[in-house]
């Protein structure tokens, strides 16, 4: 089922997420929900509480634009975090489904060892690198209430976010 997706600012947005206790159907049928959302917007990665839930909870894909034809790779991550990240960094043109038409380069660690409890509630970790490794730190930061503009200046922040003021309200309207 696909879900309607936050648009900054929402005070939503900037809450750090309560951690998965427990999985359970539910919320396996809501890390479903997210991909089909991911998917349809589309993007290449979507947080829980871009849908308005407040649990540590991310989907991800990088495959689905790879013009090799790579087949869909779809992560399904509960309660994720970075354990370890490289010196070298990387810089990547940030976009946001919450933050729809806006981009900047953030400067991220290129390499990060994350480790994540699957859909399964097996504990898995994996090492990410490049567009992977953006992806998911971008998503981690939405758990801990933070978006890829927060790492901009204040100017270019301020813009950003009242252009998106403007759009809800013209959103609102319609």
């Amino acid at each position: 089922m696909l879900r309607p997706i936050l648009i900054h600012p929402d005070p939503r947005l900037k809450k750090v997420c309560a951690p998965v206790p427990d999985l359970s159907d539910e919320l396996r049928a809501l890390a479903d929900d997210m991909l089909e959302t991911m998917y349809d917007a589309p993007g290449i990665g979507l947080a829980a509480p871009q849908i308005g839930v407040m649990d540590r909870l991310i989907v991800l894909d990088c495959s689905k634009d790879d013009e090799a034809g790579e087949p869909p790779r779809p992560l399904v991550m509960f309660n994720p975090e970075v354990v370890a990240g490289s010196d070298e960094k990387n810089v990547y043109e940030e976009g946001c489904l919450s933050i729809p038409d806006q981009f900047a380069e953030v400067t991220r660690p290129k390499v990060v060892d994350v480790r994540w409890i699957d859909r399964d509630g097996n504990e898995r970790s994996d090492t990410f690198d490049g567009l992977w490794a953006t992806c998911v730190q971008h998503e981690i930061d939405h758990l801990n209430g933070k978006l890829f503009i927060d790492y901009l200046g204040p100017m270019k922040r301020q813009l950003i976010t009242r252009k998106m003021q403007k759009l809800k309200r013209e959103m609102a309207r319609d």
